[in-house]
């Protein structure tokens, strides 16, 4: 495991991935939560593999983009998605 992820974020080791749950107060947070993160995937040309959501939270799984396992673009995808939400609550 690696302590430099994003607070708040669970590394398994098998399949290598990070995974979050989010959750906001009102539906308009997780709208906005979840265009903030479509922005940060079309700025980092990375996206999460897996995004489900409902009104009022949103689950995160990134997986290894590579053989090699977490690398530092997943890491920082799941901070730049951490910061999303700082910025929607």
């Amino acid at each position: 495991m690696n302590d430099t992820i994003a607070e708040g974020w669970t590394e398994q080791a098998r399949p290598p991935a990070l995974f979050r749950r989010f959750a906001f107060e009102r539906y308009a947070q997780t709208r906005a939560f979840l265009e903030r993160v479509a922005a940060v995937q079309d700025e980092l040309g990375l996206a999460p593999q897996n995004i489900s959501f409902g009104t009022t939270y949103v689950n995160v799984t990134i997986a290894a983009s590579g053989e090699g396992g977490l690398g530092e673009a997943e890491r920082e995808l799941a901070r730049r998605i951490a910061a999303a939400a700082d910025a929607c609550a």
